[in-house]
């Protein structure tokens, strides 16, 4: 609490990119925080934590507003990417959830409700199935774009999917990670892919390492993938540097035409 009021807590965007085109489609923001004895705290040592409080609640205010202004900014810069936030279970379970995520979008009413992208994960999505539905369509009639993270990893079955009318879903990076070398990983996958296919949705890899995983990914039908060997997270400050000197491996591109 301290540290959100101190103004120690920071954004970090990593890219996503379409594999295919080579071009940048969005970034995803992720929390740092610069502790002034300690220096740079990865999330996993202090969210946990937070998360079981409801000063979970501020800091996702407090992260879509630093988003929206960010986004605005680079807009006058000429560029424009949609970010997407992870939300947590305390958060969006919260009965006044969209009216106070209105209020987000009316502070930033000269960025568009569409650059923004909640994403839930699956977990937190079928254990409230009724409510995470509603709540889910009430801010896409606002005009937010939604993901479906960590697919695959929970309980969920089709039905599920039928009524989580998420526009994306992102593979989690634990079967990305093997995909190269573990059959059931790669037919998770690509089971993964079949069904955003089938339901109409987007897809998208999380924790692309290698090359080899972006052409197996492209094979399969994904052509959005973000991790570490595109780029790791970065400060806004660095973003459009690195957006300029972006370039897909041409293994890709030639991939890309080939398919």
């Amino acid at each position: 609490r301290q540290a959100l009021a101190r103004g120690e807590l920071s954004l970090h965007f990593q890219p996503k990119v379409n594999m295919r085109r080579g071009s940048v489609v969005g970034f995803e923001a992720l929390l740092r925080w610069e502790h002034p004895q300690s220096g740079l705290v990865p999330p996993k040592d202090f969210l946990p934590l937070v998360e079981e409080t409801d000063l979970i609640v501020d800091i996702g205010e407090w992260v879509m507003d630093q988003v929206m202004t960010q986004v605005h900014q680079w807009q006058l810069a000429g560029q424009s990417w949609p970010v997407s936030i992870n939300i947590a279970a305390r958060h969006f379970q919260r009965a006044d959830f969209v009216d106070r995520l209105k209020s987000v979008l009316e502070r930033h009413a000269q960025v568009a409700p569409q650059m923004l992208d909640l994403e839930i994960v699956e977990s937190v999505a079928i254990e409230n199935i009724q409510h995470v539905s509603t709540c889910l369509e009430a801010c896409q009639a606002l005009g937010v774009r939604f993901s479906l993270g960590d697919f695959g990893t929970g309980h969920s079955s089709l039905s599920y999917l039928k009524r989580l009318r998420a526009q994306t879903i992102k593979i989690d990076r634990s079967f990305v990670r093997d995909i190269l070398n573990d059959k059931d990983d790669l037919a998770l996958t690509t089971a993964v892919i079949g069904l955003a296919r089938a339901f109409g949705r987007e897809v998208i890899a999380e924790g692309l390492e290698t090359m080899a995983h972006g052409e197996l990914l492209l094979r399969l039908g994904c052509e959005v993938a973000q991790g570490y060997f595109i780029a790791r997270p970065m400060p806004a400050s660095e973003v459009p540097g690195w957006v300029a000197t972006f370039k897909a491996p041409m293994e890709w591109q030639a991939l890309a035409q080939a398919v």
